[in-house]
């Protein structure tokens, strides 16, 4: 089902109207009692009551808002005209907002691609574009959006790892843009069926479950520190090869192969220690 546009009659010059005609019926009716005359005094009361039929027939739709009208449980057509409006009386119109709404979804616990426990929460901005859409395709449409986008952030989640292990493989915490943009289009087509554009969806809440986050975060430690000291260690062996590359090509000093490994496992050991070494000056001869 899709929407309709369907056109409404101006509320205040109606409204003008009736006012008027309200104004001539009670004067029929008071004509009637006054010249007891019963066909006036009944054509008073059958106009009073078609001119209270007619005023329910007046309704508001506020800006960014829609009614939907049906007559007797057929969809007739919306209504998005602003201000006082009026329709058929028989019409029954449903009001809906389509202003740009928001929610949080709640922190959900799920199982990352690679099984590690996870909680995870999104933030989804969404509207109605499609009113018709959004009251008879679905029971309650905002239940709907909430139920599906927390359903399509489930399946989001278990399709990647928290963490990136390897270069090129998208992760949770490291590539945000990449899983907004998955996660938007993951909703949108859940959403799709009830009339609903999802504009945006990002995590909000991303973190390991607390029975493994310790243990999470040993390992992320133990990694940094091995991501480090591999830098270090390619760092300190240049700094090596070039002072040697250095002493021989200015000829500073000759070392012979038992003595260039000790120079080297010194000049190693003060680059890659982690505190300040305390040097032993030798005041004879090296050798």
């Amino acid at each position: 089902m899709k929407e309709q546009s369907l056109r409404s009659i101006s509320g205040i010059p109606t409204l003008i109207g009736l006012l008027l005609a309200g104004v001539g019926i009670v004067s029929v009716f008071v004509m009637g009692i006054r010249d007891q005359s019963a066909w006036l005094i009944v054509a008073g009361l059958l106009l009073g009551v078609a001119w209270l039929f007619a005023v329910a027939g007046f309704y508001m739709v506020e800006p960014n808002q829609a009614a939907v009208q049906s007559l007797f449980g057929k969809y007739i057509g919306t209504v998005k005209d602003q201000g006082l409006r009026w329709n058929n009386p028989f019409y029954s119109a449903k009001k809906i907002s389509l202003r740009v709404r928001n929610f949080e979804s709640g922190k959900l616990k799920v199982n990352d691609l690679d099984g590690s426990p996870i909680e995870i929460g999104a933030v989804v901005v969404w509207q109605v574009v499609d009113s018709a859409e959004a009251v008879y395709n679905v029971d309650d449409y905002e239940s709907f959006v909430h139920i599906q986008s927390e359903a399509a952030l489930r399946a989001m989640a278990t399709s990647y790892p928290y963490d990136q292990h390897e270069d090129g493989t998208i992760a949770l915490r490291s590539h945000a843009a990449e899983i907004a943009k998955h996660l938007t289009e993951e909703i949108q087509e859940r959403l799709a069926q009830a009339g609903v554009h999802v504009s945006e969806a990002r995590i909000s809440h991303l973190a390991y479950a607390p029975e493994i986050a310790q243990a999470m975060l040993q390992r992320q430690q133990a990694g940094a520190i091995i991501a480090a000291r591999t830098r270090i260690v390619e760092g300190a062996v240049s700094m090596v090869e070039m002072a040697l590359e250095q002493l021989s090509a200015r000829k500073v000093v000759d070392l012979d192969p038992e003595r260039r490994a000790v120079m080297v496992s010194n000049l190693l050991v003060v680059l890659c220690g982690e505190r300040g070494t305390q040097p032993i000056v030798n005041a004879g001869s090296i050798y």
